[in-house]
């Protein structure tokens, strides 16, 4: 039964990246365009010319673009050291990062629910939805979908941190070595979300998004004890989630520092509290919109 599991977790696997490929082939093809990408790649003289050490300093830069996302820039002084100005690399990339983030997310689907077509119809729709079809054929975009990868793997370290969490609290002896690697899934998952963040502030949600996940499909909401009393599993979770959220804090100060330095922030007086939520309501009822 694991030998013919294992076998349908591989066909899918190849499914999604074959599928994901053939999809979005075309796009190789496909130039640069006059917005954003003049400004992040061929029209940049700190990234189009390829790796510097002045380039690599220039890259923690705040305010160009409107943006503070570091390994963003890094990499597209990678993807121009490697290809020049020949987008097709680029694309090819941005391309290869897509089709990686729905493996991961199909993968950690399943070991999250055991679930195989259920992660799976989720995993391809996240690929070949024509949402992600910007993300994909915009080399400006990098950021999405590098961002979105370290999302994934964060969640992927997540999980496992949190199998180790329970059942080291389900053991009455816990095996030695199981506190360190618990630990070290930890580590590892707030290493990927400090990533992502430099590649592009968006990932700010994931503490957030872990609590939800912490409540299902993870059911990690049991009462918890600490030593002879009672700890409220919100307190507990939440808690843990505390050097996430300043993490999140941290890049989102970045953030308002690196918009207003590009003049991307407008004042209260030119768009009022009440004006900019009605935008970010008509924003998300947009999107779900798309999503239909």
């Amino acid at each position: 039964m694991v030998i013919k599991e294992q076998h349908r977790i591989t066909l899918v696997c190849a499914a999604l990246i074959i599928g994901t490929a053939l999809l979005y082939w075309p796009v190789v093809a496909f130039e640069f365009v006059n917005f954003d990408d003049k400004s992040y790649v061929f029209g940049n003289p700190n990234l189009s010319g390829g790796f510097s050490w002045r380039g690599l300093l220039w890259c923690f830069q705040a305010g160009y673009a409107s943006n503070w996302h570091p390994l963003t820039w890094m990499t597209h002084m990678l993807d121009c050291q490697m290809f020049g100005l020949n987008p097709a690399g680029h694309h090819a990339v941005n391309l290869a990062l897509h089709t990686a983030n729905v493996v991961v997310l199909f993968l950690v689907l399943k070991r999250m629910t055991a679930a195989l077509w259920r992660s799976a119809l989720v995993a391809a729709l996240f690929a070949w939805h024509p949402l992600h079809v910007e993300s994909v054929a915009w080399v400006a975009e990098l950021k999405d979908v590098l961002s979105s990868l370290f999302w994934m793997l964060a969640l992927w370290a997540y999980v496992l941190y949190a199998e180790e969490d329970k059942a080291k609290a389900s053991a009455m002896m816990a095996p030695e070595g199981r506190d360190s690697k618990k630990k070290a899934f930890y580590i590892v998952a707030l290493v990927f979300f400090a990533l992502g963040l430099m590649a592009k502030p968006m990932v700010v949600t994931l503490p957030c998004a872990l609590l939800l996940l912490d409540f299902w499909p993870l059911r990690r909401f049991q009462v918890a004890s600490n030593g002879s009393a009672p700890v409220s599993p919100w307190l507990r979770l939440v808690r843990e989630k505390a050097p996430f959220f300043l993490l999140a804090a941290g890049a989102g100060i970045l953030t308002v520092v690196a918009q207003a330095r590009g003049g991307s922030v407008s004042s209260l007086q030119q768009w009022p509290v009440g004006a900019r939520f009605a935008n970010a309501l008509e924003a998300y009822l947009s999107y779900l919109e798309k999503l239909a």
